[in-house]
């Protein structure tokens, strides 16, 4: 049987209810929604970790996060009442990436966008890639990026142009010039949604007059009640946001989806929809406590660098004709890591058990009545108020430790999934019981911990009007 070519789209801090197809009203994502009814929806779809290089090296190994050594954003560094745990700054060379074993299957692997997992040493041509265009070691494309000139390593082919579109074309140009007598692995990895938040003039006055008719525009979206824990932002507020309504946002999203639908065009007019997997999720929860809070993932609790459901679940679609039923819903939980094995077993490949030793094959017979539980590991302070914390799902319910007071908080998912009943203190053996889970992976996968700040004092970090 042929192998069938895979088209895997990262966006970067996009949220959970992002997408018009998973509940946003202001928002809207025609394409993404017809992408939804056309293959496979996940409700409870995880990102490894709340921040994105852990996650993108999860994609890339099939390993949580902890087992690289990949625990921050590369580049991040910040403490508070503890420093910050130690952490790989790199994709390693050691590791056999997706790329890398698709290539020996017989794959041509290209990877477009962002890339955020080292500098040139560890770019994406030293990871399996035959191409690369525009992955290099920013993690964002800088200040007034998404237009020319931009700064990271894409050619502009006018002055108007947009980053989304420039890189959706090269796309769509390498799908024509395929060889055709090879599959292909299309790792098209956008640098949108991330900040700077940038969009197209048209498309802010429509989401402009959209706030007005909804009449969100008059509405305050903004709450600054809690103070930042870390050094980096000690005496500040976090600025969290509560609904969505920035018409720039929305216009950056809009045009997004428009470049996810240049893309499946291409697929039906090279004839190669039927052959062809495309995946679409995020690396970590929406940008909604920082970077001018752009969006908000209610009703999911905080957003991206939170250990709560914001930061780590993400929307999941994938369509693979004639193979998945369309227009299905799945709240079967997946994670990062599975889309190594998945990947693999749908090309027909040989497992690496030792290289993705934390992933399941989502298409497995019988998958959805797989119970494990899920684990993440962020010994770090984030940019938008989390702090360094690990968790636990398993089942339906999740326990968080957070490491400064080593305080625990125990969510039913299924009851709340906005996270605001906490019952540790009424189930103190549920939290015996899924700590003592968390305790012997974190040991598995030789977790790194934060340690105490000798110069830390906690008036430092009160806020004063």
């Amino acid at each position: 049987m042929p192998k069938p070519n895979i088209i895997f789209i990262l966006i970067d801090d996009l949220g959970w209810a992002d997408l018009s197809g998973y509940g946003s009203r202001f928002y809207e994502t025609p394409n993404l929604d017809g992408l939804i009814r056309e293959g496979i929806c996940y409700s409870d779809a995880y990102a490894s970790c709340p921040v994105c290089s852990p996650t993108r090296a999860s994609v890339m190994t099939g390993k949580y996060p902890a087992r690289v050594g990949v625990t921050n954003f590369i580049g991040g560094f910040n403490s508070g009442k503890l420093l910050e745990a130690k952490y790989t700054d790199h994709l390693p060379l050691t590791e056999k990436s997706l790329a890398s074993a698709l290539k020996e299957g017989g794959y041509a692997t290209w990877h477009i966008g962002k890339w955020h997992l080292g500098e040139e040493n560890y770019f994406p041509e030293r990871h399996g890639f035959d191409i690369n265009i525009g992955g290099c070691g920013m993690g964002n494309p800088g200040h007034d990026g998404y237009f020319p000139p931009y700064h990271v390593p894409v050619t502009a082919k006018s002055d108007k142009e947009y980053l989304t579109d420039r890189l959706t074309d090269d796309a769509c140009g390498l799908i024509k010039k395929r060889d055709k007598d090879k599959p292909f692995f299309l790792n098209l990895w956008h640098y949108a949604v991330h900040t700077p938040i940038m969009a197209k003039e048209e498309d802010i006055k429509y989401f402009e007059q959209k706030a007005r008719r909804m009449g969100i525009d008059k509405i305050y979206p903004f709450v600054e009640d809690t103070p930042h824990p870390s050094y980096n932002y000690k005496g500040q507020y976090i600025k969290k946001r509560l609904i969505q309504s920035d018409p720039v946002y929305a216009a950056m999203l809009y045009n997004l989806d428009m470049n996810v639908g240049k893309i499946l065009k291409t697929l039906r007019e090279q004839n190669i929809e039927d052959d062809t997997i495309v995946i679409f999720t995020s690396d970590n929860g929406g940008e909604s406590s920082a970077g001018g809070s752009p969006t908000s993932n209610k009703p999911l609790c905080e957003g991206k660098g939170w250990m709560y459901e914001g930061g780590v679940r993400v929307p999941l679609i994938i369509k693979w004709n004639n193979k998945i039923a369309a227009n299905t819903v799945s709240d079967t939980p997946v994670v990062t890591m599975d889309f190594y094995p998945t990947l693999l077993k749908a090309a027909g490949l040989d497992y690496d058990t030792e290289q993705h030793a934390d992933g399941l094959d989502m298409f497995a017979p019988g998958f959805d009545y797989i119970k494990r539980p899920l684990f993440w590991h962020f010994p770090h302070y984030a940019n938008q108020g989390g702090t360094p914390a690990c968790s636990v799902r398993s089942g339906n319910y999740k326990l968080i430790r957070f490491f400064e007071d080593e305080r625990f908080e125990l969510y039913d998912l299924k009851n709340d999934l906005s996270e605001t009943e906490d019952f540790s203190k009424k189930q103190p053996e549920r939290v015996k019981e899924l700590n003592g889970l968390l305790s012997e992976w974190l040991a598995d996968v030789c977790a790194k911990f934060p340690s105490a700040n000798p110069e830390w004092k906690a008036e430092d970090y009160i806020v004063r009007i």
